[in-house]
């Protein structure tokens, strides 16, 4: 989760600039690349927290016991066998040959069973699988068993989520870093590996190659499947403006970059030797405003449910300069629009009127207190609270904007007072689904920011795990999103698609919103 700057087109000047900043194509190894993700990694810690730019940080130095394909099955990644007993209750796993963490160490069962219980203090659902699980044993040093209270028809999804904190496995005397507390050093078993000595925060972040990597047989699969790494060196690049950055691509000096400002598409779209990636369906990213359930005014539930009558969808995704063909029309579905799980249960009545949301804000009990909004300075998010902060204050809300740097944000998200409400946008495959939805599955949690709670939403959660069809499943995620729209955790600003852009001479590229660098050469 985080925002991008929409700057003018800066052709001249932003391209000295970025000549400036950037070292020249030849003096970059020959099987090098040089990307520009969404924001910094300033967090190394997958399990630590829900931030989109640790996730892609994770996914290239860590690995998973299995990984979601691009048809939203899991298939297995770390483990090479599994088997589930006649009553569902004991899962057996047995990890593939040839795992080795960047230390040198293998991999091991007991890596696993630390990783997995470190990982569970803070996901939701891992804590619900924690809370289903009898015993979690090492049966051999390639051979772990979950012994279950109840059956968990949901254990693969949980082992595989794509969503962060991700479920990554590191050496277990790393994972004996408290929850609460960051780990020391990133040390992973994946394709390629942190190189310390080279890290330059602010600046610039050093991946190698891991040679110890066995990559799976299969070809790659979105998450899954083989990663065969063909470049020795990716080389993270940090630039605050992407105007800066859009011409730095055109001008071949970096490889890809993960988010394109919307105004550069028109020149970037005419350019030969760049390439656009934007995707529909899971690869596209939802927007919304979270909500502090945990103090005034978003205390008082009738003035949360204002909030929706204020959002309109459209007028944002124009304002932020989403052209129609990278956007969805109005969604009302917490579950993303155009997946499995679509459904506007619960929308009726919860749509943009100026007119109702002022009748309703002078009967909630508004007292006048400001909304606090976190901003993220230059971002799109940025520019989506601004329309809906002249909404709200055409209806009577008092409004306090404090745009910060994303890391701020984040800071200050995590405690209860100081802060109403803050926009952000977040990856299709953490929102489609109810299990991984932020601000769906954490409700109830003491952990996670915004505080929001209705007893009925952890049930109907357990419920969906424990749904044996996907009939059932779309049932019982109808029924959570009516409770959602009731409770008023979050509310959605739009869906939509920010394309990426690469060189084209790179061949091999995973084609998702996700940036990942296995397979990828140069032509």
């Amino acid at each position: 989760m985080s925002g991008f700057k929409r700057r003018a087109v800066l052709a001249g000047s932003a391209a000295v600039a970025a000549a400036s900043l950037i070292r020249p194509r030849e003096a970059r190894a020959a099987k090098g690349m040089t990307v520009v993700w969404e924001s910094e990694v300033t967090i190394l810690d997958p399990h630590f927290t829900t931030a989109a730019i640790t996730r892609t940080f994770g996914l290239h130095v860590f690995d998973m016991l299995f990984a979601m394909n691009e048809k939203s099955e899991m298939r297995p990644q770390m483990v090479d066998s599994w088997q589930v007993s006649a009553d569902k209750l004991t899962w057996t796993f047995a990890l593939r040959d040839g795992l080795k963490f960047h230390d040198g160490a293998p991999v091991t069962a007991a890596d696993v069973i630390a990783s997995l219980k470190r990982w569970s203090v803070r996901d939701p659902l891992g804590k619900m699988l924690m809370a289903d699980t009898a015993t979690l044993e090492a049966k051999d040093p390639r051979t772990f068993e979950f012994v279950l209270k109840q059956p968990f028809p949901l254990m693969l999804e949980v082992l595989g989520k794509p969503n962060a904190p991700l479920p990554v496995i590191m050496p277990a005397r790393i994972a004996a870093t408290p929850p609460d507390q960051r780990i020391p050093e990133p040390i992973g078993s994946g394709p390629f590996r942190f190189v310390k000595d080279q890290w330059r925060p602010g600046n610039t972040m050093l991946l190698e190659r891991n040679p110890d990597y066995v990559p799976r047989r299969e070809a790659p699969d979105f998450l899954a499947g083989g990663k065969r790494v063909k470049i020795d060196q990716l080389t993270l690049r940090v630039m605050v403006d992407q105007s800066t950055g859009a011409n730095a691509l055109m001008a071949g000096e970096i490889d890809y970059m993960q988010y394109l400002p919307f105004d550069m598409l028109p020149i970037l779209e005419k350019e030969r030797s760049v390439k656009l990636l934007g995707l529909g369906g899971i690869h596209q990213f939802q927007g919304n405003f979270r909500l502090n359930h945990a103090a005034p005014p978003f205390d008082n539930p009738a003035v949360r449910k204002v909030m929706w009558k204020l959002v309109d969808q459209d007028a944002i995704l124009t304002a932020i300069g989403v052209p129609d063909r990278y956007r969805s029309q109005s969604c009302p579905s917490f579950f993303m629009c155009g997946t499995p799980l679509t459904t506007d249960a619960g929308a009726a009545g919860n749509r943009f009127d100026m007119a109702a949301a002022k009748a309703e804000l002078q009967a909630s009990g508004y007292k006048g207190e400001p909304v606090v909004i976190l901003e993220v300075s230059g971002s799109i998010s940025q520019t989506a609270s601004r329309v809906l902060v002249q909404n709200m204050k055409d209806i009577g809300f008092t409004v306090d904007q404090q745009p910060r740097d994303w890391p701020t944000v984040l800071a200050r998200r995590s405690k209860k007072e100081g802060w109403s409400m803050f926009p952000v946008y977040s990856n299709g495959t953490d929102m489609f689904s109810p299990l991984s939805h932020f601000y769906i599955a954490s409700t109830c949690s003491a952990d996670y920011p915004g505080w929001s709670c209705d007893n009925q939403i952890p049930a109907l959660l357990k419920s969906f795990t424990q749904a044996a069809t996907p009939e059932e499943r779309r049932k019982i995620a109808a029924d959570i999103q009516t409770a959602a729209y009731a409770l008023t955790p979050s509310v959605m600003w739009g869906q939509f698609t920010i394309p990426a852009g690469y060189r084209s001479d790179l061949k091999g590229l995973i084609q998702s919103s996700y940036p990942m660098f296995w397979e990828v050469d140069r032509a």
